[in-house]
């Protein structure tokens, strides 16, 4: 969906208004002080590490906090061995979505 190229482009000040969120709930999510995440709404440079989580939070909507390791050794368990299948899932993973939604 979205890159780490496009994620360089974003807002993160953007990102945080538009949901809402003041600076305390927006960067504590990521494990980043309110005065780290000030410092990067104002334009410092911001890791890769932070800005991935950023975008897997805010952007991807992620709750990073129920992901396991194994749950992530099975989808590259079936993407390299059962490739077929796992878009198939991911077909269905996303239609269901849409329904519920």
């Amino acid at each position: 969906m979205t890159t780490v190229k496009a994620i360089d482009r974003i807002d993160a000040r953007e990102i945080r208004r538009k949901l809402g969120l003041n600076q305390q709930q927006f960067w504590s999510t990521l494990g980043v002080t309110q005065s780290g995440g000030s410092r990067y709404e104002s334009g410092r440079n911001m890791p890769q590490p932070v800005r991935e989580l950023l975008r897997l939070v805010h952007i991807e909507q992620i709750d990073v906090k129920t992901i396991k390791r194994e749950d992530w050794e099975v989808i590259e368990y079936l993407k390299s061995q059962e490739p077929e299948l796992f878009k198939s899932l991911k077909k269905s993973a996303r239609s269901h979505a849409k329904k519920a939604a």
